[in-house]
């Protein structure tokens, strides 16, 4: 029973740290013991971080109250994002986190939806759609019905660096205990090669059973000690710089992020209760700092609070997000750029998985190997999701996009565009994070038009499937009239 794991130490704080600490606090309890090293010298950018639905399920599981978390937070409600330019200049599409129409046995509403195409009826697929329809009229409300045709699924905008300090309010009242200092050294098990203490700048020692690098793009345990090795997809996903900034509010807070596509990346704006958040995402190599600097203060919708910040990164990730006694969570286990919201959901998977596979007496292989297996596929079924925005695009306006729409893309990717474009075909891989809705959206919006549809939708009679249409279309139209204003909704569920 030695080799019991008692302890986790976790390096570095921020999101990742906090979450880490809080899930594993509420969840394993009262068999381990936590603390979390980090320095106060270590800032945060601040930025707007936004969210995708799972989130919610974390708050829960923590037993977070919601109006005092987007009090806390300065949070908004987020129902999607609005793509801006991404397929040709001046159109845009939404991605919501709702699905258009209703499901259907065997054959998806999109069929029926593309037969009424051809017969003439000309509504866009979006109009079915109960979360781009609250969206667009800037409403919003917690909807309670029995009837999943009317489920209104939403995350959070929030301020990340006040996000952080919540969490760690949290942990600190559940027990976890908070070392600051420096790591100057890592000491490791000369037999096993495990992780067996850190040694603090000031001399004090920290010994653990179980370690968790939250330090970032630097992976101080990950990669600089242990030296595990890093895929570039880089050459799929070429942007490796961004400038953040925040900027003063809106009087109308949007609930929903827009991604706004530029001549070498995209803008990111994010509304939050206090102050939107703003970012540049870019490749280097089709732009210059300074003309990404311009692009993006020139692209505000309100005064600049500050100047831009910058963050360089390498997409990508670690070949072991678990490696030996040392799991990396967060920057320190990859970066997928943030197009679609999944930063903190990877820290949020990551933890949950350690959970499922906690070590009891003592570290397992056949546990760090599916830990391992799981990270690398949940990593890459994002990366053909993200490279799926940059690679279907009709822009010629500058070689970023025409480099992007002429390179090789992985043949998972390539398999599912051409099932999707011969007869609007979609299937869910294996714990792939984006449902069918969220491929359907993004191919439709990015200009894949299926040739043909599933031959169940010509099942029904024409005058049928024009009533069913119509019927659906009414049925998720029908809230908005009662719906508040999304700002309505937040002074009223978040005051005290």
């Amino acid at each position: 029973m030695k080799n019991l794991i008692k302890k986790v130490v976790i390096v570095g704080g921020g999101t990742a740290g906090w979450m880490s600490a809080a899930l594993l606090q509420k969840v394993v309890g009262p068999s381990i013991t936590i603390e979390l090293v980090e320095s106060e010298e270590i800032g945060s950018v601040g930025v707007g971080e936004a969210t995708i639905p799972p989130i919610r399920h974390v708050n829960q599981v923590l037993g977070i109250d919601e109006a005092e978390f987007l009090r806390e937070t300065k949070a908004t409600i987020k129902l999607g994002i609005q793509f801006e330019n991404w397929r040709v200049q001046n159109e845009h599409y939404f991605h919501s986190f709702g699905a258009a129409g209703k499901s259907f046995a065997f054959c998806q509403f999109h069929h029926f939806w593309k037969r009424g195409q051809q017969l003439g009826i000309d509504t866009s697929l979006w109009e079915y759609d109960l979360n781009y329809l609250c969206a667009r009229e800037g409403k919003f409300a917690q909807i309670k019905s029995k009837d999943a045709i009317l489920e209104l699924p939403y995350a959070y905008h929030f301020d990340a660096s006040l996000y952080a300090v919540y969490l760690r309010k949290y942990c600190e009242k559940l027990g976890v205990k908070r070392t600051e200092g420096k790591v100057e050294q890592i000491s490791l098990n000369k037999d096993s090669g495990f992780v067996e203490s850190l040694i603090l700048q000031d001399g004090g020692t920290i010994t653990g059973d179980l370690f968790i690098d939250c330090s970032g793009f630097k992976g101080l345990l990950i990669q600089e000690k242990l030296g595990t090795g890093y895929d570039d997809w880089s050459h799929w996903l070429p942007c490796d710089r961004a400038l953040a900034v925040p900027s003063e509010r809106f009087d109308k807070t949007l609930p929903y992020t827009r991604s706004i596509a530029h001549s070498a990346g995209w803008q990111w704006r994010i509304p939050l209760q206090h102050r939107n958040g703003n970012g540049l995402v870019y490749s280097s190599s089709h732009c210059t700092d300074e003309q990404a600097h311009a692009t993006l203060l020139s692209n505000l919708d309100s005064k600049a609070l500050g100047e831009p910040k910058m963050l360089r990164f390498k997409t990508g990730r670690r070949r072991k997000q678990w490696d030996r006694n040392v799991v990396a969570i967060g920057l320190s286990s990859g970066f997928l750029e943030p197009l679609e919201s999944t930063s903190i959901h990877l820290i949020q998977s990551a933890i949950v998985r350690l959970i499922h596979l906690f070590p009891h007496k003592g570290i397992d292989d056949s546990a760090v190997k599916e830990y391992n297996m799981q990270s690398k596929l949940e990593f890459e079924q994002i990366r053909d999701f993200l490279i799926l925005h940059y690679h279907v695009n009709e822009r010629t306006d500058s070689d970023f996009w025409r480099d992007m729409r002429t390179m090789d893309i992985p043949d998972s990717l390539a398999h599912k565009i051409q099932l999707f474009a011969q007869n609007g075909k979609l299937f869910r891989e294996q714990n792939d994070l984006f449902l069918e809705s969220s491929w359907l959206q993004v191919m439709l919006g990015q200009g894949i038009i299926p040739k043909d549809y599933h031959p169940i939708a010509n099942n029904l009679p024409e005058h049928k499937l024009r009533e069913m249409l119509t019927n659906i279309k009414n049925i998720k139209h029908e809230p908005l009239s009662s719906l508040p204003s999304h700002d309505e909704f937040l002074q009223q569920f978040c005051k005290v």
